[in-house]
């Protein structure tokens, strides 16, 4: 019981000022485009950042402004077409408490088996627009990473924004929700996307 309470210690609280801080960002960025299935770099890792500048800052800034266009609740550097290992958030969990973060070279932590209980909820994403799919995921969640500026930080959540760190995670390591399904659940959210309109500016894949 001592690690835990450790750890207690060691969660970033990202509810302070949530609001201000994302609004802060997205007047500062510029909503870019959104990749979608298909794109390369969205099937390969992405590279580990290196330099906390003002080119990263920027980039967080852009990501926001990207999301809140979209209308989504987490977004991955690749998702507008940047090779680094970066993710953003605006997402509330199931007791309506609302996280805002962004996460650098975030690695999700082992579970133990008692800590493993899954949910089996809907889940969609901005680069397969239109689709949803049940997926079963822990719903608890621990992203061990680096803020905008270097710092190390442990990020936790709980329900709908556990599913959130953990589809975000996946994005910067290649894999995409729809990478998990079956094979028949894979091609009928493929086939919803197919049938359906983005509400947001994507990148046409290159033939």
């Amino acid at each position: 019981m001592a690690e835990q309470e450790t750890d207690e210690r060691e969660f970033i609280d990202d509810t302070q000022d949530a609001g201000e801080r994302e609004k802060a960002h997205r007047e500062r960025g510029t909503v870019r485009p959104i990749t979608v299935v298909g794109h390369p770099m969205l099937h390969r890792e992405c590279r580990d950042v290196t330099e906390f500048d003002e080119k990263l800052a920027a980039l967080v800034d852009d990501m926001f402004a990207s999301q809140r266009a979209a209308e989504g609740v987490g977004l991955a550097a690749n998702q507008i077409g940047v090779d680094l290992k970066v993710f953003v958030y605006d997402c509330e969990d199931d007791e309506g408490v609302r996280h805002v973060g962004v996460v650098c070279n975030p690695v999700l932590e082992e579970l133990p088996a008692e800590r493993r209980v899954l949910d089996d909820n809907n889940e969609g994403c901005l680069s397969v627009p239109t689709a949803y799919a049940e997926l079963a995921r822990p719903d608890y969640a621990v992203v061990r990473g680096q803020d905008a500026e270097g710092r190390p930080i442990l990020v936790r959540g709980t329900g709908y924004f556990a599913r959130c760190l953990q589809h975000e995670t996946d994005h910067l390591y290649g894999r995409l929700y729809i990478d998990r399904l079956s094979k028949r659940d894979r091609r009928n959210a493929l086939k919803m996307m197919a049938e359906g309109t983005p509400r947001y500016e994507t990148v046409p894949n290159e033939d």
